[in-house]
């Protein structure tokens, strides 16, 4: 099947760079050269940057332009999917947006599931009143999750493929865990969490290896153990509750929203020459 949206190889690198300096953004204050304990602010330059490289990828995605039945498809996923953060919003860790995101991504393709991942989330973030700094990161990220949904194996099937998109979902779970976590925690001071010796801050010019064994157990403690893993269960039990119902929904919505094939005219179709009715002369 015809993936929702195309990717061109142009599209592909574009959107190969973006994603690179997306996590450049997150990573780079692990790579930050600066004597120890100096104090680092928060980046709002890349801040700024962050929308403007996922606008260019959008625009990028959407160069052909868009199907007005996908473009519909996109708008319905995105209201529902807002909606469902607005029902869910995190509690605990109990979030529903990420299943969806998953099962229309491994639908429409990598391309569909970034554009609904960025879209979704900043529908969801305008009901919700979750517009801050966070936001551009967390665009990136829930598009990151679509557009890993929608490169898995296309020859799985039935249960398996059931089995390997709730997999996919812990996974994603985690994963978006661990970046939210690094885009905040070098900017929080003094952490300390209970039970725990010794602080869990950020040590700007710190060996990188100390600072990501610090972010490990600051992560592990307060976000892995608890949330993270009550969205990791909630996303495998509603994709292998609600996946398979859902993924025959949008797979016939796929069906009648992309053309597959080339209308070819046939004879009886063709227009008729002006020679056609005249009376042959006699000979």
């Amino acid at each position: 099947m015809r993936a929702a949206v195309r990717i061109a190889p142009r599209s592909v690198v574009v959107l190969a760079v973006a994603s690179f300096a997306g996590l450049m953004m997150l990573c780079w204050p692990l790579l930050l050269r600066v004597p120890e304990g100096t104090r680092v602010d928060p980046p709002f330059l890349f801040l700024m940057l962050l929308p403007v490289v996922i606008a260019v990828v959008l625009a990028e995605l959407n160069e052909g332009g868009l199907d007005p039945r996908v473009l519909a498809i996109l708008g319905v996923l995105s209201a529902v999917n807002a909606v469902l953060r607005g029902i869910s919003p995190g509690t605990a860790g109990v979030e529903l947006t990420f299943f969806l995101l998953v099962l229309a991504g491994r639908v429409f393709g990598p391309g569909f599931g970034f554009v609904l991942g960025c879209t979704s989330l900043f529908a969801s973030a305008l009901m919700t009143a979750g517009v801050g700094p966070w936001m551009p990161y967390q665009m990136l990220c829930f598009a990151w999750v679509g557009m890993g949904a929608g490169l898995l194996p296309r020859r799985v099937t039935g249960r398996r493929e059931i089995a390997m998109l709730a997999a996919y979902g812990v996974v994603a779970a985690y994963a978006f865990g661990i970046l939210m976590n690094l885009s905040g925690w070098p900017f929080i001071l003094g952490i300390q969490v209970p039970g725990h010796e010794g602080p869990l801050s950020y040590v700007a010019g710190a060996p990188v290896v100390e600072n990501l064994k610090t972010f490990a157990v600051y992560t592990l403690l307060t976000s892995t153990g608890s949330w993270d893993t009550v969205r990791a269960i909630t996303n495998a039990v509603a994709v292998v509750v609600l996946g398979p119902a859902i993924l025959t929904t949008l797979r016939r919505a796929s069906r009648r929203a992309t053309v597959t094939g080339v209308v070819v005219p046939t004879r009886s179709s063709a227009p008729a020459s002006p020679d056609a009715g005249a009376p042959r002369p006699r000979r």
